[in-house]
């Protein structure tokens, strides 16, 4: 009967930007280490109306600390976001930090042979910050972005951006009214199709009489 490998289908890539190397705390519980980096923006990260550009510099300020389960990271990322006003859809741009901590489990040891599905873990003492970096930005985002607390938005009407014009606005008949106006164009008297009523063959009639007279 074939023994199943332990060997993970997929490996980290050392030299991948978000990828940790946690050698240097030798599984020591208490040893940790500091670090700040600046990293480029993964693909697809933000969500429908704001995001991190792709490869825009995400600064990273870490401690790696090593305790019996494996390692905890905790963390301050500061990206920078790009979107759109979701009242006036007006480009914004600005800085967001997102604050985070995670345990990465030892696979080797009782409490990472029983992790749940939802757990991160080592892979040759090596850490991928990606998922947890997205859960920590991405949860936190805004789904309605504004470029000011107070924006108006677009008029309903004309779409017409209201912060440029405060009395912006539009003449809007009461609709209570509606029915007796409608009622108004009916009853108005047509002209008569020949004109006024006095020049006609009236007056060519009483040229006739005066001809005959």
């Amino acid at each position: 009967m074939p023994h199943e490998s332990r060997t993970p289908l997929t490996r980290l890539d050392p030299n991948a930007p978000l990828v940790l190397d946690t050698r240097a705390l030798s599984r020591q519980p208490g040893s940790s280490r500091e670090m700040r980096l600046s990293v480029p923006a993964p693909e697809d990260f933000g969500v429908e109306m704001v995001g991190v550009p792709e490869g825009a510099a995400i600064e990273l300020d870490l401690r790696l600390e090593a305790v019996l389960e494996g390692v905890l990271v905790t963390g301050t990322a500061t990206v920078p976001l790009e979107g759109e006003c979701a009242r006036c859809l007006d480009p914004i741009a600005s800085t967001f930090e997102a604050d985070f901590q995670e345990l990465f489990v030892y696979p080797d040891t009782r409490s990472g042979g029983n992790a749940e599905d939802d757990e991160l873990r080592l892979e040759d003492d090596l850490i991928d910050l990606e998922p947890v970096l997205r859960d920590a930005v991405l949860l936190a985002l805004p789904l309605s972005p504004l470029c000011r607390d107070d924006c108006p938005g677009l008029c309903a009407e004309c779409g017409a951006r209201l912060a440029d014009d405060p009395d912006h606005h539009h003449d809007v008949a009461d609709p209570r009214w509606a029915a007796l106006q409608d009622l108004a164009g009916e009853l108005s008297p047509e002209p008569p199709e020949g004109g006024r009523g006095d020049s006609g063959p009236r007056g060519s009639v009483d040229q006739q009489g005066k001809q005959e007279g």
